[in-house]
């Protein structure tokens, strides 16, 4: 069968790839996805827009807010009550974006306004992620 070889090509060219190479080459095409000006890394605003985007596919009942339901594996119960400035066990886009910009400053230790891979890779690079993808 056909599939066979080819599975078995796949395959040795995933060996080939070290961790490190694979897990580079997956964040270098997530800075891509959402890198419209193509330098190669993540501003603020770029990650403002991908969020919003997200918080918009997240709110199905277009009623402008998420619940902990909406926010399941993105936000802790704890990080919601956290981020939740009114206690109404919701996140409105603005507070959403609020903890966004809280992450992504927790993501750009060099403080320079953007994030490349390496900076996406770290824990608070990946906690940045779920909030946007």
């Amino acid at each position: 069968m056909i599939l066979r070889p080819l599975a078995g090509l796949v395959l040795a060219a995933a060996m080939t790839l070290s961790a490190p190479a694979f897990a580079a080459a997956s964040n270098g095409s997530t800075i891509k996805m959402f890198d419209p000006d193509n330098d190669g890394t993540l501003d603020l605003s770029e990650v403002k827009n991908a969020a919003s985007a997200l918080f918009d596919k997240l709110d199905p009942d277009k009623d402008g807010t998420l619940d902990a339901r909406e926010l399941r594996g993105r936000l802790s119960r704890k990080e919601l009550n956290a981020a939740d400035p009114d206690h109404d066990g919701t996140l409105t886009k603005d507070e959403y974006l609020a903890v966004v910009e809280k992450r992504f400053g927790a993501a750009n230790p060099d403080n320079d306004g953007t994030l490349d891979a390496k900076e996406l890779k770290s824990p608070a690079g990946r906690s940045l992620l779920r909030l946007m993808k």
